[in-house]
């Protein structure tokens, strides 16, 4: 990191983020984001956004090093299903975000893929995310499908459009879901007020189907088999709240009340399933339940897993 100090020599009251910004020749709301992180000071205590500058007044700015603009491989583990010159199939654990973001900048998956494959991924997705065809959240676990080449990459997106690409998931919701099998078709787009969460909505909204089989229930759940038509962020998680059955453990579309063994909603991508972009041969595969999942069930549920 890097300080500097600045002296105002101004008599007026002068906002204390275009003070910093002038000063640093940096723009208005990274000096606002730099406040807000408590890396600007003055006289010796910490700014707030509100701050109002006097004559004489002492300024420290502390500006981070810049981070890298690309993922770097990282030796870690990871469970791979599959593997040819072509893709790989990876069966990722709950808790490891897929690629590198805000916040997340290192020991994601693209980082171990990065290592465990020397470089060898598609760079359709750009330096922070190559090879990464499609994606589950952090807190998903199960399979994950990786292409190594860029023709690899779009035969299979390719399919994920035209929505022959067999994503099948596992999932406990809250609640008695009523029939036995059923379709969701509803649009979904950001939310127009907490802009980091998805919503249905009209406005904006992307056409989403969701279709949804009851394995087991108990008192307090349901355990569901659900199948993707498109693969819209967040859409499981958003059309299972939206019909009023949210995720067990999701407190960002269900209960805020945190299922602490849970860590996170109950969700696996048990089953991947499409045409190889080589052999054109049809391939599919299965994970099994991970353990957080297969307990949740034991205490909740009555039948053998």
């Amino acid at each position: 990191m890097c300080s500097r100090v600045f002296i105002c020599e101004e008599t007026e009251n002068r906002r204390i983020d275009v003070f910093v910004a002038e000063k640093a020749e940096i723009t208005r709301s990274y000096a606002a984001k730099l406040i807000v992180d408590g890396l600007v000071s003055v006289n010796g205590a910490l700014a707030a956004k509100n701050t109002k500058l006097k004559f004489e007044d002492r300024v420290e700015v502390t500006i981070p090093e810049p981070v890298s603009d690309k993922a770097e491989p990282q030796n870690i583990p990871i469970d791979i299903v599959y593997e040819d010159d072509w893709l790989l199939v990876v069966n990722k654990p709950k808790g490891m975000v897929v690629h590198p973001a805000a916040g997340n900048l290192d020991g994601t998956l693209v980082n171990a893929l990065l290592y465990h494959c020397k470089g060898s991924l598609s760079g359709i997705g750009g330096v922070m995310r190559p090879g990464i065809v499609h994606r589950i959240d952090k807190d998903t676990s199960g399979l994950l499908m990786v292409a190594k080449n860029d023709e690899a990459h779009n035969f299979l997106a390719e399919q994920i459009k035209e929505h022959s690409f067999l994503r099948e998931y596992e999932a406990v919701v809250y609640g008695n879901l009523k029939k036995d099998k059923g379709t969701i078709n509803a649009p979904i787009g950001r939310h127009p007020v907490r802009r980091k969460e998805m919503a249905v909505t009209a406005v904006g909204g992307r056409d989403a189907t969701t279709h949804f089989t009851v394995i087991a229930r108990s008192e307090k759940f349901t355990h569901v088999r659900l199948k993707l038509e498109t693969g819209r962020t967040h859409q499981i998680r958003v059309h299972m709240s939206y019909i009023g059955h949210p995720l067990a453990g999701d407190g960002v579309y269900g209960p805020k009340k945190v299922i602490k063994e849970l860590n996170g909603q109950c969700l696996h991508a048990r089953k991947l399933g499409f045409i190889h972009p080589n052999t054109r041969e049809y391939m599919e595969f299965t994970s099994d339940l991970p353990d957080y999942f297969t307990a949740f069930l034991e205490r909740n549920f009555s039948y053998d897993i």
